[in-house]
């Protein structure tokens, strides 16, 4: 919770934005800065009211201050503060405007407000949210809501608690936990030369495109640590795996006791793919530091890494890249973006509420004497 600026609201302000929203007739942004408000009165944090209002955290930050600072009427106007300078000069503000007609940045499909954001603050050396820009904090992708279509039974139900108990535990370094996925990407070269982006028009493509083949991307995420390592090769195959289930033993975590391997139940995800690529003694080796946890079958939205790769292939591929190289180099890119801004999975599903949602699956105990 940001104490620097504390609501605490009378009685009447409290009536008069729960009026507000139960008529539900004003400007849907001052709708939340009345629900923001009745939060932070109630003596909510600011994680819990962005999560909650469906917000950004600095909209949240400014709402307060700006009812601190001045009162009511000012925390629900859009107004600014009389006197407030312009952050941007006129020529900084032309440089921002200009940015989404030039190339977006290395390892991302296109220009957002977020990227946009970020290089309005390099412009002015300002802080954001009330924080420096190298320690704000960054959206957490949520997992939560899911549709369970595959038959649910006894075999379901315990690899479910299995995978969700590991999620839960306390992060161990000497046994860490990663999931473990690949994603097919399709190379897709231009017929035509695309139009560059001019001010009030995107760039465009033509509809033909020619087909370069398509690749694999083999993706780790440390469910613990902000932390995932995307993997490019030509084929997806059990020597392949193999090789990554290598990595992930002598680079990765090469001081782990026992790494826990969350991932779906593929054919090439098996201890038998170990021993098709290296030698028995080599197989063995990397064997005795993993452990593998198999989400059930036709339910791999239980490993986390289905989300980031969701992430991947929205930041980062939607788009047409041609060459294995380029890709590559975008995809080391978005990686290395995403480490450095300590971007993580928050994991809500719990085996508490899986029990709740899917009770149909577990034993009737109430008919039993």
């Amino acid at each position: 919770m940001n104490v620097r600026y504390r609501v605490e609201l009378s009685q009447a302000e409290r009536d008069e934005l729960t009026a507000m929203l139960n008529k539900g007739k004003r400007a849907a942004r001052k709708l939340k800065r009345a629900q923001i408000l009745l939060a932070a009165d109630a003596g909510r944090s600011d994680e819990e009211i962005a999560c909650a209002v469906a917000v950004s955290g600095s909209t949240v930050y400014r709402t307060k201050r700006r009812f601190v600072e001045g009162n009511l009427e000012r925390a629900l106007s859009e107004e600014p503060r009389p006197g407030a300078e312009p952050k941007l000069s006129g020529k900084e503000e032309a440089l921002l405007v200009a940015m989404p007609c030039a190339t977006h940045p290395e390892g991302r499909a296109r220009w957002t407000l977020e990227l946009l954001s970020d290089a309005m603050v390099k412009l002015t050396d300002h802080e954001r949210d009330g924080a420096p820009a190298a320690g704000r904090k960054r959206p957490q992708a949520l997992a939560q809501g899911h549709v369970v279509h595959s038959k649910v039974d006894g075999e379901y139900v315990a690899r479910m608690e299995d995978v969700l108990d590991l999620y839960a535990e306390a992060p161990d370094p000497d046994r860490p936990v990663v999931c473990f996925d690949e994603s097919p990407v399709q190379l897709i070269g231009e017929v035509r030369q695309p139009i560059p982006a001019e001010p009030g028009q995107l760039e465009r493509h033509d509809c033909e495109y020619r087909r370069n083949g398509t690749v694999n991307l083999f993706v780790v995420l440390d469910v613990n640590r902000p932390w995932r390592k995307v993997k490019l090769t030509e084929r997806r195959t059990a020597k392949d795996y193999a090789k990554c289930m290598r990595e992930l033993v002598d680079v990765h975590y090469p001081d782990a006791e026992c790494i826990r391997v969350v991932q779906d139940n593929l054919s090439i995800h098996s201890a038998g793919a170990l021993y098709e690529a290296f030698p028995p003694a080599e197989a063995n080796r990397i064997l005795r530091r993993l452990e593998f946890h198999h989400t059930p079958k036709h339910a791999s939205w239980l490993n986390m890494v289905e989300i980031e790769i969701g992430v991947l292939r929205g930041q980062c591929l939607d788009r047409r890249i041609d060459d294995p190289k380029h890709l590559a180099s975008e995809v080391a890119a978005w990686e290395r973006q995403r480490n450095a801004a300590g971007a993580r999975i928050k994991w809500m599903f719990t085996t508490e509420k899986a029990r709740d949602k899917l009770g149909r699956a577990y034993p009737d105990t109430s008919k039993e004497s």
